[in-house]
């Protein structure tokens, strides 16, 4: 193609992932710039920021200055109105062939000012007769994502010449392949003139049109590939059926619940129940904030699989909150037939003989572990029933390997405080049945949340020995452990010296546990905090999930600007426990970015999980449905945003589903080009991850 040689192709493929004339045409603006808009001199301020602006001017003179590779060339220009220096570090060459004294150009660049003079870097310049026959041009152009070696070897202009090039090698090509029907009953804009108009733009109307067209195919391609796997899913009644309910789960109900259940927690085990004696497999999503009854539920899912005569299993991600699992569910269903075992990398010989000799010979119902339950030595008998708890804390493939465990796919309930991106993409595109429980147990407070910074510390250590002199307890979070040279953020070694130095022993007792500690010597901490040994848990994020202690009511995160929305959420989640009103304390710097703004912002005004995950996936994009990546945009989506575009996410949805009712293989004549978009978004995972939430 003409302006893209052997060195050009590989550099493209290189920096952009472009290989053919569709990916170039595929890679779309991300702003527009008007063009049509052209300055005097004069009329150029320091107040324009470093936007782009055009000026008309003559060249009057030009200079170098420099040797080698610290070489520079000038160019001063002028208007009726004043004057202004043009400066080129690289090109030098080329840049001194084009530029002839004399002459007028439309210059086109970022202003900056010394001493009052205006001035540009590496500008763009064209002749004025030149700029007044271009092709395109609505006064509208794009600006494309792309590197720092493409700037410098391309430049702004020289990447929009390639687009222009690949646009007249390929516009005679591009066939229109969504069915007529469709295209009417959405009102979408034929292919070709959509290409057309979003990277030559002949009008704002004509624009949006065209990103309204290439938005809907990018969804409905995505729609197609996770439609037409769900159809497949459900068409082969593959599901382990529980069809009673049994002794187990009868029993625990009636003479063992420790409270009674809320009326969410109700519904949500009726929507698993309804899905486990449907013959399909199911894939459900729980969210609901800690400590409103998720793992309640998950055990009585459970007791269903084991009445039935399957195993079921629990995959929680740190040691200390599956041995709390553990000790909780053999606590709560001591002397019922029910056989419990554990699982984990701690595990000792005979303890891991004994889970792993019980569960292949069917003498467990209930393994309860760690990403140890997915090592290849785990062999279970009947595995009906999978619970992953936290599930944020998981890879895909991690949580993935537990679906292999059995011939015939287990039920699979993931548990969450917090959706991550990816997984709330997947209810957005409605391959995931959700159940929400929104009601805390009773007596629970919201937690109140608030945003310091250091200059409030006094009033912070002065709040804390309020709480601890109500026998309170509290939590003090670092984002690291040791002081680091390259990440100004408070560690939690200089924390704890500020905290005994504030809070003397004996008067106040102190613990530390982070993850560089003894197993042994990290348990015994978090013993010494759970039966209030100590007043103040000085740790790290290793606390986020697995630690129960209703008396504490207050937590503190230091540099909260460092930690991600889902765990800020999950760190609040460990007060509120009680009947007591508790607090979350998110202390940061003085300077921070918009994002970690919005983030402790968003924490301050909501406890809502959800609202939360939805706010990080606009921050951090919507994850690979069909593949491992847990953040950024998926599934080749260049220019749709699930969130932003959730209008039209919904009727790409719509269409994909009554496409497919009617032709589930794509085989009518006006369906068989949208295999091509089908596959494009159908991912390269051998093992199909979109199963697994």
């Amino acid at each position: 193609m003409a302006g893209v040689g052997e060195a050009r192709a590989k550099l493209l493929e290189k920096e952009l992932g472009i290989i053919t004339i569709g990916d170039l045409l595929r890679h779309y603006p991300f702003r527009y710039i008007d063009r049509t808009k052209i300055y005097r001199i004069t009329e150029v301020n320091e107040q324009m920021g470093s936007s782009l602006v055009q000026i008309r001017a003559r060249v009057t003179g030009i200079g170098y200055a420099g040797t080698g590779r610290k070489q520079r060339f000038t160019a001063f220009v002028s208007d009726t109105s004043g004057s202004a220096e043009l400066t080129w570090f690289q090109g030098i060459k080329w840049i001194e062939k084009s530029v002839e004294v004399g002459r007028e150009y439309i210059i086109f660049g970022r202003p900056s000012f010394y001493h009052g003079e205006l001035r540009m870097v590496h500008p763009e310049l064209d002749l004025v007769e030149k700029a007044a026959s271009r092709k395109f041009n609505s006064g509208m152009q794009g600006i494309y994502p792309s590197t720092e070696k493409i700037a410098s070897a391309l430049g702004a202009k020289g990447f929009y010449k390639i687009i222009c090039n690949a646009w007249q090698t390929a516009q005679e090509y591009i066939e229109e392949y969504m069915p007529q029907a469709v295209r009417q009953a959405y009102d979408l804009m034929p292919l070709r003139e959509a290409v057309f108009n979003i990277h030559f733009p002949q009008s704002p109307e004509k624009l949006h049109a065209a990103e309204r067209r290439l938005k809907f195919d990018e969804f409905l391609g995505v729609q197609l590939s996770i439609q037409s796997r769900r159809t497949e899913r459900m068409t082969r009644h593959d599901g382990f059926l529980f069809p009673k309910v049994g002794e187990l789960f009868n029993t625990f109900f009636n003479e063992r619940l420790p409270f009674a259940l809320t009326s969410a927690q109700k519904r949500v085990i009726k929507e698993i129940r309804q899905d486990t004696v449907s013959g399909f497999q199911m894939n459900r999503l729980l969210q609901g904030d800690v400590g409103s009854g998720k793992t309640m539920v998950a055990l009585m899912s459970m007791l269903l699989a084991v009445d039935n005569g399957f195993q079921a299993c629990m995959m929680a991600p740190t040691e200390i909150l599956a041995r709390q699992h553990y000790a909780n569910i053999s606590r709560q269903t001591e002397g019922l037939n029910l056989r419990v075992a554990i699982l984990t990398g701690a595990s000792k010989t005979a303890e891991r003989r004994k889970a792993l000799e019980g569960i292949a010979s069917g003498e467990i119902d209930i393994l309860i572990g760690t990403h140890a339950l997915i090592e290849d030595n785990v062999k279970f008998a009947n595995l009906g029933y999978v619970v992953i708890d936290e599930q944020h804390r998981f890879g895909v493939e991690q949580r993935a390997r537990l679906w292999t465990k059995n011939q015939q796919p287990p039920h699979i309930l993931v548990m969450t405080a917090t959706p991550i991106p990816r997984t709330l993409a997947m209810t957005l595109y409605g391959d995931l049945e959700v159940s929400v429980i929104d009601e805390l147990p009773p007596g629970r407070q919201p937690i109140r949340t608030y945003h310091y910074t250091d200059a409030a510390r006094l009033k912070l250590w002065g709040f804390i020995r309020q709480q601890i002199a109500l026998g309170r307890q509290v939590y003090v979070v670092y984002p690291l452990i040791k002081e680091s040279e390259t990440m100004d953020y408070k560690d939690l070694e200089d924390g704890f010296e500020s905290i005994i130095r504030d809070f003397p022993l004996p008067d106040y007792r102190v613990s530390v546990c982070h993850g560089k500690m003894k197993p042994q010597d990290k348990e015994e901490s978090m013993r010494q905090f759970k039966e209030h040994e100590s007043d103040i848990l000085v740790a790290t994020s290793v606390i986020e999930v697995g630690v129960d202690v209703p008396n504490a009511t207050v937590m503190v995160i230091e540099s909260a600007e460092r930690f991600g929305l889902s765990q800020l959420h999950q760190l609040r989640g460990r007060v509120g426990r009680g009947g007591e009103q508790s607090f979350c304390i998110l202390m940061s710097g003085e300077k921070l970015s918009r994002e970690a703004r919005q983030r402790l912002q968003a924490m301050c005004q909501t406890n809502d999980g959800f609202q939360l995950a939805e706010l990080d996936m606009k921050l951090r994009g919507a994850g690979d449905i069909n593949g491992t990546q847990q953040s950024g945009m998926a599934f080749d989506l260049k220019i749709a945003n699930p969130t932003l575009d959730s209008a039209l996410l919904h009727s790409a949805r719509e269409a994909a589903i009554r496409i497919l009712d009617s032709d589930p293989r794509l085989e009518r004549a006006e369906n068989i080009p949208l295999r091509a978009l089908r596959a494009r978004h159908a991912g390269g995972q051998k093992f199909d991850f979109s199963m697994i939430s």
